[in-house]
């Protein structure tokens, strides 16, 4: 695997000076564009899929990475636009209850990103911390499952679920590999949610606060004139639509899969990743 991915990595960096060929430059896009698409909203994590990709492709700007996770969530809003119409109807108690609900959850989430931006928090880049994540994290969405497994559970979301899934996006935005989608289900579930309203309240407060952090993180990076005259516009637009058609269809299977399975598939994908990148880490 890693003889493979390093073959493709040399095949994909064939250069004409400084700059990655065209076709070569457009195939990145699209693998990592089929990365970030299937893998935003999966309980897997996309920033630990990404940080991955980049140790074999060629290395992106962050300008490239915040516009195609914000292509990816876009992409959803179709999906849920019964539930927006609903947290529309103001004077309906549940709607206002819901929306209270997901404000607060992206409030603390918010104040907790910006004390993470004004210390300067970096993400790790290394495999190895990334590799124990996605093995951490499987081994316990198997716990949480086996300790769900018969209990009653609630069609409602609780103000500890609120916290819990504030508490779950910040974690998951300090660790790459622990996923925020994950992170927060794990935690819902733990606290006595529905699968299907744990994983529907995860992408209802997900997705503002992925196009928030991506706005801010945009117009951080508009402020560099050098970089955005150097960045390929095209491959950056063919990224961004691929995430965003990928990420569609992959929500729309997750929320049906859920209705009926559990997340013990992703839990041993993850274990397994998990082990094979920590096995090439020890040989490197």
């Amino acid at each position: 695997m890693a003889t493979t991915l390093a073959t493709l990595a040399t095949t994909l960096s064939i250069t004409v000076g400084d700059a990655v060929s065209q076709p070569a430059a457009w195939l990145v896009a699209v693998i990592l564009g089929i990365i970030e698409g299937l893998t935003e909203f999966l309980p897997v994590s996309s920033t630990g899929h990404l940080l991955i990709a980049e140790h074999w492709l060629p290395r992106q700007s962050d300008l490239f990475n915040v516009l195609i996770q914000s292509g990816a969530v876009l992409a959803v809003l179709p999906l849920f636009r019964e539930r927006i119409a609903m947290l529309m109807r103001w004077r309906d108690p549940r709607s206002r209850d819901l929306l209270l609900k997901i404000f607060t959850a992206f409030a603390i989430t918010g104040a907790g990103g910006l004390v993470l931006e004004k210390a300067g928090f970096r993400l790790p880049e290394a495999v190895t911390p990334v590799a124990w994540a996605f093995i951490l994290v499987g081994i316990a969405f198997l716990a949480v499952e086996r300790f769900c497994a018969g209990r009653e559970t609630r069609d409602e979301i609780t103000w500890p679920v609120v916290v819990a899934v504030a508490a779950a996006q910040l974690l998951a935005a300090t660790f790459p590999g622990t996923s925020r989608s994950g992170a927060t289900i794990l935690l819902a579930l733990l606290l006595g949610s529905n699968r299907v309203l744990a994983t529907e309240f995860s992408f209802l407060v997900g997705i503002p606060t992925l196009l928030s952090a991506g706005a801010l993180k945009f117009l951080k990076q508009m402020r560099e004139p050098a970089l955005i005259a150097s960045q390929d516009w095209s491959s950056l637009v063919l990224a961004a639509v691929v995430a965003a058609v990928v990420s569609f269809i992959t929500v729309k299977w997750l929320l049906r899969f859920v209705q009926t399975h559990s997340f013990a598939g992703f839990a041993v994908y993850r274990i397994i990743l998990g082990a094979v990148l920590l096995a090439m880490a020890a040989k490197s």
